[in-house]
């Protein structure tokens, strides 16, 4: 458990450090697939008094085991997804300014670019927004679920990350360090979106074959990116 909460108050330590919240507005989880086990930030706590102990505990059911404060609001949404999707190893929540204007504006963020297709595979989607019903029920459980609905049978890595109408932004990962990276390049295609969209109104999304080259030498069967 110790390893599993230094993972995650390391990746929520990384949000302020890049940006993406103000206050408390984020949360970042880690999961142990062998133990069934979750560390997630605690409600509340401030990121400048927060360390690695502070970090909740909690099993797929939600169920806090270890940790003497409540774990976050968002809990059951990371639950969701992690019981939905066994590739991910990390789930991240933020308000960051520009990908929280796309969710605001109940828009998906346009695939324009290299930069966005190097991570993501067309569009971030936005989903629609929640019913009354929904939130008046259990409302972080029906994030999820319509974080779930939207991405149908997409596979998540593919499109680690999108934005839930007039709320934010989630993105995941194969580790809580991938979902913090994935986040941090979510707000920041946001924001090249919002001016590239002002610079030029009535602009088209990336060229079929420049998107389906850029996503696939990082990620594809054939990847070439990097070092082996």
């Amino acid at each position: 458990m110790r390893n599993l909460k230094q993972e995650a108050f390391e990746a929520n330590m990384d949000l302020p450090r890049y940006g993406l919240v103000t206050f408390t507005w984020g949360n970042v989880s880690a999961i142990d697939r062998g133990q069934g086990l979750i560390a997630i930030k605690p409600s509340g706590v401030a990121y400048d008094t927060m360390k690695a102990e502070d970090m909740v505990i909690v099993d797929l059911e939600g169920n806090v085991v270890e940790g003497k404060w409540r774990p976050s609001s968002d809990t059951a949404t990371h639950l969701a997804l992690y019981c939905r999707y066994p590739s991910l190893g990390g789930v991240v929540h933020t308000h960051s300014t520009h990908a929280t204007a796309w969710a605001q504006a109940g828009l998906a963020i346009p695939a324009l670019g290299t930069t966005h297709a190097d991570y993501f595979f067309g569009d971030i989607p936005c989903t629609r927004a929640l019913t009354q019903a929904e939130v008046e029920g259990e409302y972080e459980l029906n994030t999820g679920k319509v974080i779930i609905e939207t991405l149908a049978e997409t596979e998540p890595l593919n499109t680690p990350g999108m934005i839930v109408n007039q709320h934010g932004p989630f993105a995941w990962g194969k580790a809580a360090h991938d979902a913090v990276h994935n986040a941090v390049v979510m707000e920041e295609v946001a924001r090249m979106a919002w001016i590239s969209c002002g610079i030029n109104p009535h602009l088209q999304g990336i060229d079929e074959y420049l998107k389906h080259k850029h996503f696939m030498r990082k990620h594809g069967p054939g990847a070439y990116y990097g070092q082996k």
